[in-house]
């Protein structure tokens, strides 16, 4: 049976670390723009998962935008309600890293289905990805909006799989992010970790991706061997 490729957007497609250079023309302190873009996207996954588990889901980006004020009062960097939506503006139109477009022609040259599916609602990252220029190499994108749920509830993968129509063993779920690759291989998914850091560290659960690389045209050699 031939693979279904799932990748997680943020992180893994897109870079997050896109905003830092906003963040160095809008902040009075700029040498606080890196360490405010690592804070907000910690608050933004913070802030899904405590959504989650109280049952009370919002779209992603407003998630997001929660993350962002909390980040700028905890910061105390000072920014104005129309830096904020310039912002999250920003956030909306953040690059793909550069290895995303030959991989994902790689695959589905050879026949693979290649699939985005994400935490963001279907409009936002059917917006995000083409403004990247990535969404045209893509078959498809599946948001966990609708089951209103977020990564890495069982229920996300459950729905993954409904959706590609596509077994266990033949669903991968490729994503830079551990909670995920953990998540998808304990809903009975295969996996692959992207480790776009050298110095970043896997969650110590006892559970595998069943491969590592650093980029994804590694992992597309390797899918294709």
């Amino acid at each position: 049976m031939q693979a279904v490729i799932a990748f997680d957007v943020y992180g893994t497609l897109i870079d997050t670390q896109g905003v830092i250079a906003e963040l160095e023309r809008r902040l009075t302190q700029p040498e606080k723009a890196t360490e405010f873009a690592r804070r907000w996207r910690d608050k933004q996954l913070e802030y899904s998962f405590r959504h989650g588990l109280m049952g009370h889901y919002l779209p992603f980006s407003e998630c997001t935008r929660e993350a962002l004020v909390f980040t700028d009062r905890a910061l105390q960097t000072g920014l104005s309600d129309n830096d904020h939506d310039h912002l999250m503006a920003v956030y909306a139109e953040l690059p793909a890293f550069p290895d995303v477009v030959p991989a994902l022609d790689t695959l589905r040259d050879a026949g693979m289905r290649c699939v985005a599916f994400s935490n963001g609602t279907r409009q936002a990252v059917e917006t995000l990805l083409e403004r990247a220029n990535v969404l045209h190499h893509m078959d498809d994108v599946i948001s966990v909006d609708d089951v209103k749920r977020f990564k890495p509830d069982p229920a996300v993968y459950a729905y993954l799989r409904t959706r590609l129509e596509a077994r266990p063993e033949a669903t991968w779920l490729i994503s830079s992010n551990p909670f995920d690759v953990i998540g998808a291989t304990h809903a009975g998914l295969r996996s692959a970790w992207i480790r776009r850091s050298s110095e970043a560290p896997f969650d110590p659960w006892g559970i595998e991706p069943d491969m590592t690389v650093p980029e994804l045209e590694t992992l597309a050699e390797r899918l294709l061997r």
